[in-house]
């Protein structure tokens, strides 16, 4: 048994790793292109605008953790987020924590808050598995909604943004923008680094047959539950770096409906892909934006334009480009 716990998740990620040739210098100059546009593009866009959809983009990549790679769909991660946000906002506001400690603070309130609600929902699978963490999230929501430290209705309005390790003045946009920036790359690489790890491996595994993952002995309770304490945790730092850009938090972080689009930007975009809710956070976020100022029903378009999106694209936007010739060419025909 030993030994098949020590080959098993080699060989998947064996399989994960293959890429033709050339492929390499083919991804490296698209990274690198991606960074330049990253770093480039608060001089062309509203940093404000840019911010919320890196918020948004780490918190569907968070995400997607549990749908993508575990194979979890939960309805009721606007907790983590909107939870962190409180928490983070709380800290800077009224304990006078500096803006990394805030936010380390709403990352550690997202993990026990995960490790609760992941314990008791793991029990089930399937469509009850998203009902009991729709529940819990529920509960949570009410429980803001009444807690003295979330301010109820008003939420937790001006906190401050302080000084980033006590020299980088955060009021200033630009800088603001590149700690969201650089903490979204970090959240990324964690992801990255996770997901491809032996653990990520065994995760996909329990996926794609988790009756064969329990027969090779592994505790598939055990890996559920660290996977979804660590996607908890992401969307708590997504949640802690949305508390500190809009300096804001309230209820509607919380809420179902943050639940639901987060979903939405993990189907659009392509689940079980990397890069797939970056897109699809992009064009969300980008859509409700643009149908704010023209006075059109936000969430019917939203709809029509995701009813639209699954027809076309059933693998999601970054999902059908993986499957491209050109995704071929570097390597992404498989989810990963």
């Amino acid at each position: 048994m030993a030994r098949t716990h020590s080959t098993a998740p080699a060989s998947i990620a064996a399989a994960d790793s293959v890429v033709p040739a050339g492929a390499s210098g083919l991804r490296l100059g698209l990274a690198l292109l991606a960074l330049a546009l990253l770093l480039a593009a608060p001089f062309f866009v509203y940093p404000i605008f840019l911010m919320k959809v890196l918020c948004f983009a780490l918190f569907a990549c968070a995400f997607n953790v549990l749908l993508g790679y575990t194979g979890l769909l939960s309805f009721g991660h606007a907790a983590f987020f909107g939870g962190a946000a409180y928490f983070t906002a709380h800290a800077v506001k009224e304990w006078g924590f500096p803006p990394e400690l805030g936010i380390l603070t709403g990352v550690i309130g997202a993990a026990a808050l995960g490790f609760v609600m992941g314990a008791l929902a793991i029990r089930r699978q399937g469509i009850y598995f998203a009902m009991i963490t729709l529940a819990l999230s529920q509960m949570f929501f009410f429980f803001c909604l009444q807690a003295k430290f979330t301010q109820g209705e008003d939420g937790i309005q001006s906190v401050p943004r302080g000084h980033l390790l006590g020299m980088i003045d955060l009021n200033q946009p630009l800088a603001m923008y590149y700690t969201v920036a650089g903490t979204f790359l970090i959240g990324l690489f964690l992801i990255w680094r996770f997901v491809h790890s032996p653990f990520g491996m065994i995760l996909k595994s329990i996926r794609e047959n988790e009756a064969r993952a329990t027969s090779l002995g592994y505790s598939v309770q055990r890996y559920k539950l660290g996977a979804f304490v660590f996607s908890a945790a992401m969307a708590g730092l997504a949640g802690g770096l949305k508390a500190l850009v809009f300096q804001f938090a309230t209820l509607t972080d919380v809420g179902w409906q943050m639940s639901g689009e987060v979903i939405l930007m993990t189907l659009l975009g392509g689940i079980g892909t990397m890069f797939g809710p970056v897109v699809g956070a992009g064009f969300i976020v980008g859509l409700g934006n643009y149908l704010a100022t023209t006075g059109f029903p936000v969430t019917i378009i939203t709809g029509v334009v995701f009813m639209v999106c699954v027809l076309l694209f059933r693998r999601g936007i970054i999902g059908e480009f993986n499957a491209s010739r050109l995704g071929r060419r570097l390597g992404l025909d498989h989810r990963h």
